[in-house]
């Protein structure tokens, strides 16, 4: 499964921006999701982390692990489910940054489900550049009514 961004905000109520996947590139329904963020040196973030010297902020690495994470769920719901639902952060663990993410890389969220169980799910996120691990965590998210 492909998802572009149409469909993606249809599953995320995540708009600019704070929509941090650009596309959703392979999907094991329940299992796990690929997805990436291209990252541009036009990013409104780089006015201020850090000028002369940019650097893509941990923090939003992590959201755009959680938004694609988010996806899975929505991968073994029904289209009727899909409309009322959404998905709720509720924990990071074991969080590691690697390597710095700069203008013009192409971050590679890969996410797995660990478990989930009813209405919780936890998560293995990953991060890659080229292939090279960037930025990792466990990450635990609630699907809720809207």
């Amino acid at each position: 499964m492909v998802f572009d961004v149409n469909a993606i905000q249809k599953m995320l109520p995540h708009r600019y921006p704070f929509l941090l996947v650009d596309r959703i590139i392979d999907v094991k329904a329940g299992e796990e999701v690929e997805g990436y963020l291209n990252i541009s040196i036009t990013n409104a973030v780089f006015q201020g982390h850090f000028p002369g010297h940019p650097i893509y902020p941990g923090v939003l690495i992590i959201e755009g692990m959680a938004q694609t994470g988010a996806i899975l769920p929505f991968t073994v719901m029904s289209k009727e489910e899909l409309s009322d639902k959404v998905v709720y952060f509720m924990s990071i663990d074991k969080a590691k940054f690697r390597k710095p993410v700069l203008p013009g890389d192409r971050l590679v969220y890969r996410v797995k489900t660990i478990k989930y169980r009813g209405k919780i799910w936890q998560l293995d996120a990953k991060a890659y550049v080229d292939e090279e691990l960037v930025a990792e965590a466990e990450l635990k998210a609630m699907i809720m009514d809207k």
